[in-house]
């Protein structure tokens, strides 16, 4: 009985000890929150994608608070709400050089070359590691929708040529189809940008156009007919220079053999389709 006691007399000393210390830390450790943000976090869309850069919309809203973001920075708000922050925060909305999701990809069904039927788990990821599914490129789309199930706004839609289209008015650059993907096609890239390479085979010639119809085969003329700077060959692969001129026009698309490189004006971006 006596041993039961002390227990228990332990167990409450120690509750005190710790409830006392918890009080402590309170009182004198804890960081004050702005009274601000949580009206802000209230006007946000409470999405909790991450398309801002920030873990959710509490993190962002903590940021805007603090100063250290602008309203803009939210890929999802309507331009009332980025307003509304705005105004009830005393600061300028601010300007976002909007970023979306591309598909480094367009051989579909009619382009690339099939090897096999897959019939296992009708997803990219299963047939990545079960052999790779049954196209010829293994770099090449799988068409099983991944990125269509992970996109949280539905801006993901498949195509009957089995490629995904990214519809712009919904994309909020939140980067979901950029994880589901198991061969890294997606990507986000500046919608300022109009060229957009749409290949990621890192093979030349006909080892490359054996694979796709519309491959890309390292011939580089697309580099030679940019502005200086703007593309580079790397890996057999054009790469453009994002932080280049915008005014360029297409004219490093004319010469190439496959339209793996494409001009694909923001009031225009879907999805780029080269028939064979």
């Amino acid at each position: 009985m006596i041993d039961v006691l002390v227990a228990a007399a332990i167990m409450a000393g120690l509750g005190i000890a710790l409830g006392t210390a918890l009080a402590f830390a309170y009182r004198y450790l804890r960081v004050p929150e702005d009274p601000r943000q949580q009206r802000v976090e209230q006007l946000l869309p409470g999405t909790n994608c991450g398309g801002c850069g920030e873990p959710g919309c509490r993190a962002f809203s903590e940021a805007l608070a603090a100063g250290r973001r602008q309203p803009s920075g939210c890929t999802v708000a309507s331009p009332d709400a980025v307003a509304a922050i705005a105004a009830f925060l005393g600061v300028e909305a601010g300007t976002l050089d909007r970023t979306v999701a591309r598909l480094h990809c367009a051989g579909g069904r009619a382009q690339a070359v099939q090897i096999a039927a897959y019939a296992g788990f009708p997803s990219c990821r299963a047939a990545h590691v079960t052999g790779g599914g049954g196209k010829g490129c293994s770099w090449g789309c799988l068409g099983l929708a991944d990125c269509q199930v992970a996109c949280t706004f539905g801006a993901i839609t498949m195509n009957d040529n089995g490629l995904p289209q990214v519809e712009l008015g919904k994309c909020t650059a939140c980067g979901d189809c950029v994880t589901a993907c198991p061969r890294d096609l997606f990507e986000l890239l500046p919608l300022r940008q109009p060229l957009l390479v749409q290949c990621r085979v890192p093979l030349a010639g006909e080892a490359a156009r054996a694979l796709c119809a519309v491959a890309c085969d390292a011939c580089g003329r697309c580099v030679q007919d940019a502005p200086a700077g703007l593309l580079r060959m790397a890996d057999n692969l054009p790469v453009i220079d994002y932080g280049q001129r915008l005014d360029a026009g297409p004219g490093a698309t004319f010469r190439c053999p496959t339209g793996a490189i494409q001009f694909v004006p923001k009031e225009q971006f879907q999805a780029v389709e080269v028939r064979a």
